[in-house]
């Protein structure tokens, strides 16, 4: 194994620590509902969700803790996946897709999980502080932290655009994190990664089929019965001796 291949687990860890360290930080510093705009297209906005990625959320209580579940077997999962890529050396596109995929995932994991029973309640009034054992909900319900927003554009959409004319729209809306984003960019990458694998393979198969078919056609040339001609038979089958 190369110290190339220690990049991938270097890319968990690096990844992981800046998604705990900015998400701590915003829980301890801002209200929840506060901004800080760094451009006026990007801005730090925090927001607390129950569910999924992107502030998807479903099935309140209940379907926290389901989500919670899943998310901690498609963690497994994905770990399992990236074990197996990692110490075979595959592709480094997917070796390091899996890499922000687990990295995501582990982040979002570890709010959901611990975040319940380690800070206090974030409220549009309070700052949330660092008290475990004090926290606002048990293990298993925390809330993930986001805080990444991007509102490239917002305005009034035409009139004359069917069922959302007139409505006031933002482009992008949803508010995610650090980990969102290494999920959704390991993902991309993991699809390049196997999109440039499996051509080599269908094409390694194809050239291997051609060569047997030739092959084989060249043992039937070399195998054939020879015409009478070539044999120096006439044309009545007995063998020519020439002129008298």
């Amino acid at each position: 194994m190369t110290w190339k291949q220690w990049i991938f687990p270097l890319v968990i860890v690096v990844w992981l620590l800046a998604d705990q360290t900015l998400k701590v930080w915003v829980k301890t510093t801002f209200r929840l509902g506060e901004e800080l705009v760094i451009f006026p297209w990007f801005r730090l906005h925090f927001v607390e969700n129950y569910g999924m990625a992107f502030g998807i959320q479903w099935g309140g209580e209940v379907g926290k803790v389901i989500l919670t579940g899943i998310r901690i077997v498609l963690t497994v999962v994905f770990l399992w996946m990236w074990w197996r890529s990692w110490r075979r050396s595959e592709h480094p596109l997917i070796v390091l897709g899996l890499s922000c995929i687990v990295a995501g995932a582990l982040g979002n994991m570890i709010d959901s999980i611990f975040y319940g029973v380690l800070f206090t309640e974030s409220t549009y009034f309070d700052v949330a502080r660092f008290a475990p054992g004090k926290g606002y909900a048990p293990l298993f319900h925390g809330r993930v932290v986001d805080m990444l927003y991007f509102p490239i554009w917002e305005g009034f959409l035409p009139e004359w655009l069917p069922l959302i004319g007139g409505r006031y729209f933002v482009f992008f809306a949803p508010v995610f994190n650090l980990a969102d984003t290494a999920i959704t960019v390991g993902f991309l990458l993991w699809l390049v990664g196997t999109w440039r694998v499996h051509p080599k393979r269908e094409n390694h198969r194809t050239d291997t089929e051609t060569d047997a078919d030739t092959g084989k056609g060249e043992g039937l040339t070399e195998g054939r019965v020879q015409p009478m001609e070539e044999a120096g038979m006439g044309d009545d089958g007995r063998e020519s001796c020439g002129n008298a």
